[in-house]
């Protein structure tokens, strides 16, 4: 049995639709977030050190991290579906989008979020325009345009089948759903990358995302 440690809110969201996908059984174990600090419950911790999400266990086996746990459950109980062939153009493609979605376009999402944050962040009057200007600065020199130029290749890459591997779902677009919503409340893509939100309508359309949604509780990204 597969269980999967859902934190509301969070990139565990697209594990729930990965199986939904796959049509394998699950249980989902529901975690909500602390209303003050927004951040996970201890109670994450009993379950793996770092006491994040997504986290599954399956037969016994505590797997995190969302690529990891993704290959893994493709690996096991894909039975071929949701990735390319090995060896071919299209498995290199696959593979660096599963990689890419994580380790390079969330980041910078994650500082948007922060620094945004530290702009309406309660502070000492002496200090507020000296935190408000370093991260306007940082916004406007480095994140505005990192986030562009990524939107940009995105943009470009969903240009031809929509997908972002071939001409069907894969685990890749599943993968980059989160980031792209994020990008869509917060990182700018939510004008002038009709592309990219032609993808995240296909996707939410999708009977096995309704259902992973209804599992999963209400879902609402942190702006």
């Amino acid at each position: 049995m597969i269980i999967v440690h859902h934190l509301e809110n969070s990139r565990s969201q697209r594990i729930l639709w990965l199986l939904e996908e796959l049509g394998v059984p699950y249980t989902v174990k529901r975690y909500e977030r602390d209303r003050k600090t927004m951040l996970a419950p201890p109670e994450l911790k009993a379950v793996h050190p770092l006491g994040k999400s997504p986290v599954i266990s399956d037969d016994g086996v505590v797997i995190a991290e969302t690529g990891a746990i993704i290959e893994h459950l493709i690996e096991r109980h894909g039975n071929g579906r949701l990735v390319p062939a090995a060896g071919t153009p299209e498995y290199i493609r696959y593979r660096y989008w599963l990689h890419y979605a994580e380790g390079s376009l969330m980041p910078l999402l994650v500082m948007k979020l922060i620094f945004s944050k530290t702009t309406v962040a309660p502070t000492p009057w002496l200090i507020r325009p000296i935190a408000r200007a370093i991260a306007n600065g940082v916004g406007k020199g480095y994140l505005d345009p990192s986030l562009k130029l990524h939107l940009t290749s995105i943009e470009t890459a969903l240009a031809d089948s929509g997908w972002f591997v071939g001409n069907e779902l894969t685990a890749a677009d599943i993968i980059m759903s989160f980031p792209l919503e994020a990008a869509a409340a917060r990182g700018g893509a939510s004008q002038g990358y009709p592309n990219i939100l032609s993808f995240l309508a296909r996707i939410k359309a999708r009977q096995a995302w309704q259902t992973a949604l209804g599992k999963g509780g209400p879902y609402q990204l942190m702006r």
